[in-house]
C-alpha cells in the first residue's frame, strides 16, 4: 500500500535513554555515564533535537529500580521534572513524559502535566502506561501488582477522569476584569464528579486550561487491550516492529480501530522505534554496531530476554541455535501476551539465530528495529515505511547519546528535508501543531455540548 505524502510530513521524536539505547552504550570509550544526573546534559540534547526541528523528545520511566542496574544505568532523573528544565532551554520542541495510571492518581498527574504545558507554552504530552513491572507494587504499599485486565480497566477510568479535570475550566473561564473585581467566571468552571470502580474524583481542577487545551495523549502497547486503548484515547502511539510488513499490518489495524471509535484516523500518529547505527559507509556503520555488541554483558542480556520475552534459555550455550519451540504459546495480540515476546518470537522464527546472535540483536533497542548504514540508507528505510503505510514517523532511538543523535540530525535529517518529507522550519509552537492535531474543545463548553458530542 502506497500512501500519498503530498500533504503528510514525517513526525520524528528523539527517544531519550540516558547514555543511549544500546545496552552497552555506557561502556563505550566516548560515553559519559557520569553526566546522566546533570540536567545540562539533557538540555544540550534538547537543543540538538530542536535545532534539527524534531517534533519532540520522549522519556520512558518506571516506578521501580531494575535489578539489572549492576550492568547498566537506570532511568535516573524523574522525567517531568527534567522536561521542565529542558523546556527552559528550548522554545518549540515537544516534551513527552511517561507516567503510570497504576501508580498515580488523576488529580496530581493532571496538575503535573498541565503545569508542564503551561510552563512550556503548549508542548507537553503524557505517555500513558499501566506499568508491567511487578516490583513496583511494593513501592506503593501493595501486596500484588494488578493483572493486565485490571490495569487497563483502571487506565480507562483514569484517563477519562484526567481529561475531564483538564476540561473542567472552559477556555474563557479566566476573565481578569480588574474593574469589576472578577478574575474567573465560576459558571465556566465545572465539578466533574467521577465515581468509578477504580477512580473517584470530584473536581473541578485548580488550574486554568493549558495552552494546548490538553496535553497530547501518547501510548505504547501492541497487545489487543493496548491497541483498543490506543485507538480510543491516544493521539500518538509508539510501537516496535522489525519488518515493514508487520508494521503495515499494525498501522492498518490501529487506524481501523480508531475509526470504529468514531475518531479521525489521521489524528492518531503511529511512530515505530528505529535505532540507527550511522557511518560514512555501510561497512563503517556495521563496524560501529559490532563494537557496541562486543561490549555487551551476557548476564544482562539474559535477564532482559527472561523479563521481556518470558522464556528460559538456561539450558542453551551461547552458540546454540535458539529453538523456535521456546516461544510456543506466544499466540498473537488477541491473547494479550507481552507484545515484545511476539517480536522476539518472529525474530527467532525468521532468522534462526544462535543465543549469542539473539542477545546482540536485542541489545540495540530491546526489540525495536536496529539498522546500520549510511545516512542515505537510513533515510531510504524511513521513506519506505512512511510512504508504504507502515508509519507516520519514527521514535528515533540512538544507540549512544549524544553522538548517535548528532549523527542522525546532521546526516539523515537533511536528506529527509531535501526529499520534502520533513520540515525545514517549525510552522507552529505547540506539539499539537507539530503533529497536525486539532486543539480539542472543553467537553463542558457550550459549543461542545450544543454539538451533541459531550
Amino acid at each position: 500500500m502506497t500512501v500519498d505524502t503530498k500533504k503528510r510530513q514525517l513526525n520524528l521524536n528523539a527517544f531519550i535513554y540516558p547514555t543511549g539505547h544500546h545496552e552497552a552504550s555506557w561502556r563505550h570509550p566516548d560515553s559519559t555515564p557520569e553526566r546522566i544526573y546533570d540536567v545540562r546534559y539533557f538540555q544540550d540534547l534538547a537543543r540538538t533535537a530542536e535545532a534539527a526541528k524534531l517534533d519532540a523528545v520522549f522519556f520512558a520511566d518506571g516506578p521501580a529500580l531494575r535489578t539489572e542496574v549492576r550492568y547498566r544505568p537506570d532511568y535516573g532523573l524523574e522525567p517531568i521534572t527534567t522536561l521542565v528544565a529542558m523546556a527552559t532551554a528550548t522554545s518549540h520542541l515537544g516534551l513527552i513524559a511517561t507516567a503510570s495510571t497504576t501508580y498515580y492518581e488523576p488529580y496530581n498527574l493532571a496538575r503535573l502535566f498541565s503545569s508542564l504545558d503551561h510552563i512550556s507554552g503548549g508542548r507537553a504530552a503524557w505517555n500513558i502506561v499501566t506499568t508491567a513491572t511487578d516490583a513496583a507494587a511494593a513501592n506503593f504499599g501493595l501486596r500484588d501488582h494488578p493483572d493486565v485486565a485490571e490495569r487497563y480497566a483502571r487506565a480507562r477510568e483514569f484517563v477519562e477522569a484526567t481529561v475531564k479535570l483538564w476540561d473542567s475550566w472552559e477556555d474563557d473561564a479566566v476573565v481578569v476584569d480588574k474593574r469589576a473585581g472578577v478574575y474567573a467566571d465560576p459558571d465556566k468552571i465545572h465539578r466533574i464528579d467521577v465515581e468509578g470502580e477504580y477512580v473517584s474524583v470530584r473536581g473541578p481542577f485548580n488550574s486554568a486550561r493549558s495552552p494546548q487545551g490538553r496535553p497530547v495523549l501518547v501510548q505504547a502497547g501492541s497487545s489487543n487491550d493496548g491497541r483498543d486503548f490506543a485507538a480510543r484515547y491516544a493521539e500518538a502511539i509508539f510501537t516496535a516492529h522489525q519488518q515493514v510488513s508487520d508494521a503495515q499490518a499494525f498501522y492498518s489495524d490501529i487506524k481501523r480501530r480508531a475509526g470504529e471509535f468514531g475518531r479521525d484516523a489521521a489524528h492518531l500518529k503511529v511512530l515505530p522505534g528505529l535505532s540507527p547505527f550511522i557511518g560514512r559507509t555501510e561497512s563503517e556503520a556495521r563496524d560501529l554496531q559490532r563494537q557496541f555488541n562486543e561490549l555487551t554483558i551476557v548476564e544482562y542480556g539474559l535477564g532482559q530476554l527472561a523479563k521481556m520475552g518470558r522464556i528460559d534459555v538456561s539450558g542453551l550455550e551461547l552458540d546454540d541455535t535458539v529453538p523456535v519451540e521456546l516461544f510456543a504459546g506466544s499466540g498473537d495480540i488477541t491473547d494479550n501476551n507481552p507484545s515484545r515476546r511476539l517480536v522476539f518470537a518472529k525474530i527467532v522464527e525468521r532468522e534462526r539465530p544462535t543465543l549469542r546472535q539473539l542477545l546482540h540483536k536485542l541489545a540495540g533497542a530491546r526489540g525495536h528495529n536496529v539498522v546500520a548504514g549510511t545516512p542515505v540508507q537510513i533515510a531510504d528505510i524511513i521513506e519506505e515505511w512512511f510512504t508504504h503505510g507502515a508509519a507516520d514517523g519514527f521514535n528515533i532511538m540512538p544507540p549512544q547519546y549524544p553522538q548517535g543523535l548528532e549523527a542522525f540530525v546532521t546526516g539523515v535529517v537533511p536528506i529527509l528535508q531535501e526529499r520534502g518529507l520533513f520540515r525545514e522550519e517549525y510552522s507552529g509552537t505547540t506539539l499539537r501543531d507539530h503533529y497536525g492535531l486539532p486543539r480539542p474543545d472543553s467537553q463542558y463548553s457550550r459549543e461542545f455540548v450544543t454539538a451533541g458530542t459531550a
